[in-house]
């Protein structure tokens, strides 16, 4: 898990900052998350990076 995590902030750091801000705060909640429970917070990761993948990222 944080091994994707690192990925995926890895993937928003070159946005605009004004992308980059909301997409790190996003994956800050699953971070959060992941410490109560790991199976959600994998779940959503998962849909973030699809999103993101799917060009979601880039607005």
């Amino acid at each position: 898990m944080a091994e994707r995590l690192r990925d995926a902030h890895r993937l928003v750091a070159p946005l605009p900052p004004e992308t980059r801000q909301r997409l790190i705060r996003h994956l800050l909640a699953i971070t959060d998350l992941a410490k109560r429970d790991s199976a959600l917070a994998a779940r959503r990761l998962d849909a973030f990076l699809a999103d993101f993948r799917d060009g979601a990222g880039s607005r």
